[in-house]
């Protein structure tokens, strides 16, 4: 049986602005079992960006449940939230957010540290990732040495460098022109295979849908299959 690495059940997310109510996310249900790289579309406005900080952990919902491979987040504090996504959430952003002044190893080894990795294990898992996205050779190079695709596969090795249970990329290829897009993504559906785990894609971009095991929209606060 396939594990469910991520679960919102009915989750919903209202603000208010003085008198106004305005429910952004309305009972959303989903769930992605681990080997799946599942994207999610919807236009400005619809609240992809709700959606995706409440599924990271970032934001708590109104109401409703989240559950991380398996754990609820309900009643967890922000020191055990903090825990929780460095352990068991990896994040990709629309630009790579490396550090300029560490090299492409340090970034991952870094990540590793912040979570009390062994260092001779975080060495060899750090090499793996790097070898299995092409990178072993670029290992000592810094940021402003690398391509757009290369800085987003970096992106991804350090995303999976603490062995989360899902990963969340926002917009991962709005910088990259259509070739390095579409390896980027296929690089991401290889790794969530190999990995054992599972992914949400936040996407406007239609060349790389073709590599996601489902795509969704997000329309009046829920998902629906396309």
């Amino acid at each position: 049986m396939t594990a469910t690495k991520l679960m919102l059940n009915e989750i919903t997310r209202v603000y208010h602005d003085g008198d106004t109510e305005l429910t952004v996310l309305n009972k959303l249900s989903l769930e992605v079992k681990a080997g799946e790289l599942v994207a999610v579309m919807g236009p400005s406005g619809s609240g992809k960006s709700t959606f995706l900080s409440i599924a990271g952990a970032l934001l708590t919902p109104t109401s409703g449940e989240v559950l991380i491979d398996g754990e609820s987040l309900a009643g967890k504090n922000g020191q055990q939230l903090s825990k929780l996504r460095l352990h068991n959430i990896g994040f990709i952003f629309q630009s790579a957010n490396l550090l300029p002044y560490l090299k492409v190893e340090e970034q991952l080894m870094l990540v590793a540290k912040l979570a009390d990795m062994d260092k001779r294990a975080a060495q060899a898992r750090s090499a793996m990732l790097l070898e299995r996205l092409g990178l072993l050779h670029r290992r000592s190079a810094y940021p402003n040495q690398l391509s757009g695709g290369e800085k987003q596969r970096v992106a991804i090795a350090r995303a999976w460098m603490n062995d989360p249970a899902i990963l969340f990329a926002d917009e991962p290829t709005a910088s990259l022109d259509a070739s390095r897009g579409q390896d980027v993504v296929a690089m991401l559906a290889r790794e969530v295979k190999a990995e054992g785990k599972a992914a949400v894609m936040v996407t406007h971009d239609e060349r790389v849908l073709h590599l996601c095991d489902r795509i969704l929209h997000l329309k009046n606060g829920v998902l629906v299959s396309a």
